[in-house]
């Protein structure tokens, strides 16, 4: 499926919609017959309704894609194969009721079909989560290779012990960061049950039920005085001006991912603070912020931070050394 879009999603200026629920028009039988029409019917829709993209997919084409495949219960690399087949009537009807619903509730299609893909993994999500589009996945691939590869953060993957995943959500991080490196335990840590609930769901459904361990609380708090190789974190980083023009599908998710207090920075700071006291001599801090470099430049002149791009953003994550940490 297509890749996550910048961060348009996390909570920056998007336009305020009207709140009255558009009405299709009713589709006639035999007018739709295969998976790219209804594709095709659906990127009419949703570009007519104006609708908020970026939960996995970065387009009306991408999203539609992703909504009938999962719909039709095909991953959407196979579009290509199954676009010229027919769907039943069945299968007709339930499409075009999931594409109203997408465009009259605005919910991400992820939360629609209880799936998403990161790095090509399927989990399963649902509105106690928000919706996994991190930078974080491809930079585990990008910069934690070691053997010497440009760019690599750490020496050897397979010595990398324990991994802490902060504000894991649907535990998505957690179980990228267990398949990456193949000898560590990971933490995972959530303030909200139910986010916990659908990552316990996912981290069965992978089976890492003996690697990953989740823990309710407030950060660093149900840890004790445990420390780590690295720490991964996507916390909630939303400022206040971006909460307020966050767009409807940004809405359905749960607000305490987005909220980051006046300026976003209000759980970033306390990581920093610390993290110092959970990572070991020679581990590492890897943080997504958005867009909000620049003001964690201003708030963090005295730290080193490494600015980190992936393929479709620049400067959305940092990494610190535990040494740079002090």
């Amino acid at each position: 499926m297509a890749r996550a879009s910048k961060k348009t999603t996390r909570g920056r200026a998007a336009p305020k919609l009207a709140k009255a629920a558009p009405k299709l028009a009713k589709v006639g039988r035999g007018e739709l017959l295969t998976l790219i029409d209804f594709v095709r019917y659906a990127v009419s829709r949703f570009t007519e309704a104006k609708l908020a993209f970026a939960h996995g997919t970065t387009d009306p084409v991408a999203e539609a894609v992703f909504l009938v495949c999962e719909a039709l219960h095909l991953h959407p690399d196979q579009f290509e194969i199954f676009g010229h087949a027919c769907v039943t009537a069945a299968e007709g009807k339930m499409l075009l009721d999931l594409i109203h619903k997408r465009i009259t509730t605005r919910k991400p299609t992820a939360y629609l079909v209880n799936k998403i893909y990161m790095r090509g993994m399927p989990f399963y999500v649902d509105e106690r989560v928000i919706v996994p589009r991190s930078f974080i996945g491809e930079l585990l691939d990008s910069h934690f290779g070691g053997d010497g590869e440009p760019g690599s953060l750490i020496d050897d993957p397979t010595g990398v012990e324990r991994v802490l995943d902060l504000c894991t959500g649907s535990g998505c991080l957690a179980i990228l960061a267990a398949h990456h490196f193949p000898n560590a335990t990971v933490d995972a840590v959530d303030v909200s049950k139910g986010a916990l609930e659908v990552a316990a769901r996912n981290v069965s459904e992978h089976g890492l039920d003996d690697r990953i361990t989740l823990h309710r609380g407030d950060l660093f708090v149900p840890l004790g005085d445990a420390r780590y190789d690295l720490i991964i974190t996507n916390p909630p980083y939303v400022d206040a001006e971006g909460m307020a023009a966050l767009p409807p599908e940004c809405r359905a998710e749960p607000k305490l991912a987005f909220d980051g207090g006046a300026d976003g920075l209000d759980v970033v700071r306390r990581i920093l603070q610390d993290a110092p006291d959970h990572l070991t001599a020679n581990g590492g801090l890897i943080c997504e912020i958005g867009r909000g470099r620049e003001v964690v430049d201003e708030a963090f002149p005295e730290l080193p931070l490494l600015w980190l791009d992936t393929e479709e953003s620049e400067g959305e994550v940092f990494w610190i050394s535990a040494a740079d940490l002090g």
